[in-house]
């Protein structure tokens, strides 16, 4: 419920008083200011309920009300005028036939004798409505000469006022300024101040941490030595991988799983992918003819390039033409 803030005038009756110190500061029932306030067709209003809600919100309080002059307690900011007490008060009672009252005021010397003198004649609580009008909470009094309606018992002469100008235009734009509706309560309004409070100290925690995190150049080397000793490293690797190939080759090449026209092919795979070659070495089956021949499985130096009976054996073996064979044997 969107709350809102008024201040109402009524006649001290210090006639009507049981004991002289309890003072109406609401009238039973709806009331609208001459001005129109708190708008066409609208009223506020003071019923028991309220009321009871009112009294268990002041039970609740540490702090007696303050009855200030004129209301300055709310302007002396803006004044620069002191703002003396001229009462306070703690209790509230419901009064059916009559209101809601301020019971055992307790008034200064000052203000008692303005009062007796005529001097002050009404009382203004301060208070927030909600949207439809109804009286919320009692935020504080003052003594004041300026009801704003006529033509009402003189008990119960009211009138009801914005406590400061532009205070509603505050809160619009405080709510406009959250992202909340226009009929957001201040519950929902302190829930979206929190909530940004809460952002605010996660950012500038993670900007804190951000700032701990920067590199100390003087503990880490430049990146030109890095990148030399990772070319070195490189090279190394390549080499080491190198000689590993040449060896799992020269394996092969003796024992008949790879053919001499076969070695530069398994030498750019050993570079590439050493797994692979390695994965083909142990699943590739030894030619015995191979291995048993003088020029392993070469054409003999010299010859007519015939094959022997041993290459002709692995050219059956291996499901290869002769000639093909031949060829494969030269270009090696």
């Amino acid at each position: 419920m969107r709350r809102k803030f008024a201040s109402c005038a009524i006649e001290i009756d210090k006639n009507g008083s049981k004991n002289g110190k309890d003072v109406q500061l609401f009238p039973v029932g709806e009331f609208a200011a001459r001005d129109g306030r708190p708008g066409p067709g609208k009223v506020w209003r003071m019923t028991e309920r309220a009321a009871r809600s009112v009294m268990d919100l002041a039970a609740r309080r540490k702090n007696d009300f303050l009855i200030d002059y004129e209301h300055q307690t709310l302007s002396a900011k803006e004044n620069g005028r002191e703002a003396p007490a001229a009462g306070w008060f703690s209790k509230l009672e419901w009064r059916p036939d009559k209101g809601l009252y301020a019971a055992d005021v307790i008034w200064t010397a000052a203000a008692q004798a303005r009062i007796d003198a005529g001097e002050y004649r009404y009382i203004s609580p301060v208070f927030s409505y909600g949207a439809d009008g109804t009286v919320l909470e009692l935020l504080m009094a003052g003594l004041t000469n300026n009801p704003a309606i006529d033509g009402m018992d003189a008990v119960a002469a009211a009138t009801f006022s914005i406590a400061r100008e532009g205070e509603e235009e505050q809160m619009e734009a405080l709510l406009k300024l959250l992202g909340l509706p226009e009929d957001a309560d201040i519950d929902a309004v302190t829930e979206a101040v929190t909530a940004l409070k809460e952002a605010l100290a996660a950012a500038e925690a993670k900007t804190a941490a951000a700032k701990m995190e920067v590199p100390d150049p003087a503990k880490y080397a430049p990146v030109a030595a890095l990148t030399g000793l990772r070319d070195e490293v490189a090279a190394l690797r390549s080499q080491i991988q190198a000689t590993e190939v040449g060896g799992i080759v020269a394996a092969a090449l003796s024992d008949g799983r790879l053919l001499p026209a076969m070695e530069g092919w398994a030498r750019d795979l050993g570079a590439k992918d050493i797994a692979s070659l390695k994965a083909y070495i142990d699943k590739a089956q030894p030619i015995a003819a191979l291995t048993g021949t003088q020029t392993g499985g070469k054409a003999p130096a010299g010859g007519d390039g015939a094959l022997s009976d041993e290459a002709l054996a692995v050219c059956k073996q291996m499901g290869v033409k002769p000639d093909d064979y031949k060829k494969t044997l030269n270009a090696a």
